[in-house]
């Protein structure tokens, strides 16, 4: 569903709005906290005279410092009757700063019908007053299938006031894309299996593909077969509801390079046969989050201006358990013709990326290629909720997609692909097994689960995002809901729509 707040640039001063709410933008600096009064429509004098005490002295009450999300409230007189007023933190102005502010102005806001903010204090700045619309939409975010949201309501409306409109428009649109696509991906992410089949999700993108101008193909399940996506079908084939692979392809004029997205799209997971607890189950309606990231990404390229020609590949099934499912000790032929036998069918999401990948490399010629997914529990193990795991190939891609995320707040960090690890994948009976097969090394299943899939990237340079620990929230916490997060979405976005993105080496310039 869209997110319900929207935000306009509008004339005027704070001092003069009809809003519910008014919030004053202050900083910190070192000989304390600095308010900017710019676009207030008074003086610090008038401004201090209309307060129930002044602005030093109100700081001092309220021990308020200016750091990034605080805030603070009382009711005040600004001239044209009374009406709340915000203390709003923003550090020292950093993006980052201003996007958890943004949240926190959000969360603040919820309940009334219109809050207004000086964007006077951001403009000139276009990152930081991206990021704080970005931050402010994405606390505003909200799911519900039957009837209104539990708890106060995002506020319909925030007014950017006491600045230049115009010089506002573009960061202003550039932080709605960016939480749109966000937005999108929770959506799917948080849709209940019952509804959420593979026919379901594939019918989505292709919605959402003509939408966007994008070329959308599908494969059903007699598709898969014909051209032998023999991992794909392998997971899927313990399920009523049959597998689907999904092919979407922005192609801008004259393209700079081309990238392939690969996403997990598993839709409900059992874990099959090696059937998961039941506690463990519980979150698995989110386990297709990699596809929707990667949908959303493919969404809003178009409307950022995206240089790079991107094709984004859903490989879409139902983990389940059935007289059909797969055995473990099965043997399955992926689409690059290796073989993988398979010990434990909970660890299906790298099988279906694996058809996936493989055929991006037979068939796409792709100079860079990412997969994300909710891949492994040891990589949640390792970096918690708050990080999500690297793996890569190539160093500068690596560097350009962790830049990427400290500037989208998608913090990741670089997990070794560690060689020694590698023969623990070895198989008696197939190429490769699809987890490790000796204790020698601890069972590192992060590690062990991006060596299976570099087995299918060929030369190209690859980079692998676990997102199992970022890509869920159990709680409201600045720019999250509860439920799914779509972690990665923004990074991959940011990275993409630089001018000149990092990390990307047309195929042509690494033969020369």
């Amino acid at each position: 569903m869209p997110i319900a707040t929207e935000i306009h640039a509008v004339e005027g001063a704070l001092a003069e709005s009809a809003a519910e709410l008014v919030t004053l933008v202050v900083r910190t600096g070192a000989d304390g906290p600095r308010p900017v009064t710019d676009g207030v429509g008074l003086s610090p004098a008038d401004l201090d005279a209309r307060l129930p005490a002044s602005l030093a002295r109100l700081f001092d009450v309220y021990d308020f410092n200016g750091g990034p999300g605080q805030t603070v409230e009382f009711p005040v007189d600004l001239g044209s009757g009374l009406v709340r007023l915000s203390l709003l933190g923003v550090g020292g102005g950093a993006p980052g700063d201003l996007r958890k502010a943004g949240a926190a102005f959000a969360r603040s806001a919820r309940g009334r019908s219109r809050a207004a903010v000086n964007v006077a204090a951001l403009e000139g700045d276009t990152a930081a007053l991206a990021a704080f619309v970005e931050g402010a939409l994405l606390a505003s975010y909200t799911f519900t299938l039957a009837g209104a949201p539990k708890g106060a309501r995002p506020v319909p409306r925030v007014d950017l006031v006491g600045g230049d409109p115009a010089a506002v428009a573009g960061p202003l649109r550039r932080g709605a894309v960016l939480a749109g696509a966000t937005a999108l991906a929770r959506d799917l992410i948080n849709t209940p299996s019952a509804e959420k089949d593979p026919a379901w999700l594939a019918a989505r993108a292709v919605d959402v593909g003509g939408d966007s101008g994008l070329a959308v193909r599908v494969w059903d399940e007699a598709d898969l077969e014909r051209d032998g996506f023999g991992a794909i079908l392998a997971v899927g084939q313990g399920s009523v509801s049959p597998p689907r692979l999904v092919e979407l392809s922005y192609t801008p004029e004259d393209p700079s390079a081309h990238v392939v997205l690969v996403g997990k799209g598993i839709t409900f997971d059992t874990g099959g046969l090696s059937l998961k607890p039941n506690d463990n189950m519980k979150l698995m309606k989110t386990d297709m989050s990699g596809a929707g990231i990667v949908l959303a990404v493919l969404s809003a390229l178009a409307e950022l201006g995206a240089r790079v020609r991107v094709t984004g590949l859903l490989a879409v099934a139902e983990n389940s358990f059935s007289g059909s499912a797969t055995r473990p000790g099965d043997v399955l032929t992926t689409y690059s013709g290796r073989t993988v036998e398979v010990l434990n069918t909970d660890a299906e999401g790298r099988l279906v990326l694996a058809d996936a990948m493989g055929y991006a490399v037979a068939e796409l010629a792709p100079d860079v290629l990412v997969d994300v997914a909710t891949l492994t529990g040891a990589a949640k193990l390792a970096l918690g909720t708050g990080i999500g795991a690297l793996f890569a190939t190539d160093d500068a891609l690596a560097a350009a997609l962790a830049d990427a995320g400290e500037c989208s707040g998608e913090a990741l960090w670089r997990m070794p692909l560690h060689e020694e690890y590698r023969d623990a994948l070895d198989s008696r009976v197939a190429d490769l097994a699809n987890i490790g097969t000796k204790n020698d090394y601890g069972h590192p299943g992060a590690t062990e689960a991006a060596l299976f899939l570099r087995e299918f990237v060929g030369g190209v340079p690859w980079a692998h995002l676990d997102i199992a620990g970022p890509g869920r929230s159990m709680a409201e916490d600045g720019v999250l809901t509860k439920g799914g997060t779509a972690f990665a979405t923004r990074l991959l976005l940011r990275w993409l729509t630089a001018p000149s993105p990092e990390g990307l080496s047309p195929a042509a310039d690494r033969r020369e």
